[in-house]
């Protein structure tokens, strides 16, 4: 495996190469990379529903892993608490879209849905109050042979606590379960 693609790196791939964009929709916001949503949308964290992930159609058939952190927090000019790791998904799958003549963008991807339980459950952006904008990203990540979810999430099915999401060291999680580069990803900026 390659070594782990660092945040910095992925944001910079996603905003010059548009076949490492990931379709990413948060309630009605369908996200272009950079994407302001404000405050009032963004801080939607009462069992926030989790995005709807899709994939251009080229991409192959793979079992994938996403992975969603806020780099900014809990301030963008002092962020001693990050990144807070927000979503950890195993087992995601593509389920083609069939095609339909109403909606024919529906032949150019396919929507991923996860085929696992969580390892780290999702939580919406909720910057604290007077923080200025904070980017959350999404990368989606082949998931390597033999992953055991199980083995990395709370017992029983348990949320995650925020205790363990603080200063989420992706690279290293990344290399101990064997992760590559990412394959495709996407951001926003939330307040």
């Amino acid at each position: 495996m390659s070594s782990i693609t660092t945040i910095e790196q992925a944001l910079s791939l996603i905003e010059n190469d548009s076949s490492k964009v990931l379709g990413l929709k948060i309630g009605s916001h369908t996200i272009k990379p950079g994407q302001y949503i404000p405050r009032a949308e963004a801080n939607k964290t009462r069992r926030p529903i989790t995005p709807d992930l899709t994939l251009p159609s080229n991409t192959t058939d793979k079992t994938y892993i996403a992975i969603s952190l806020d780099i900014d927090a809990p301030f963008p000019s002092l962020p001693i608490l990050g990144p807070i790791l927000h979503w950890i998904q195993p087992g995601i799958r593509l389920q083609q879209t069939p095609y339909s003549p109403s909606s024919p963008s529906s032949s150019s991807s396919s929507t991923l849905q996860p085929t696992a339980p969580f390892v780290a459950n999702y939580i919406g952006p909720a910057p604290p109050p007077g923080s200025a904008p904070h980017r959350y990203v999404f990368l989606l990540y082949e998931q390597p042979e033999g992953f055991a979810g199980e083995r990395y999430a709370p017992k029983d099915g348990r949320e995650l606590s925020n205790w363990y999401r603080m200063r989420f060291d992706l690279g290293e999680w990344g290399r101990g379960v064997g992760l590559g580069d990412f394959a495709v990803g996407n951001w926003f900026v939330g307040n």
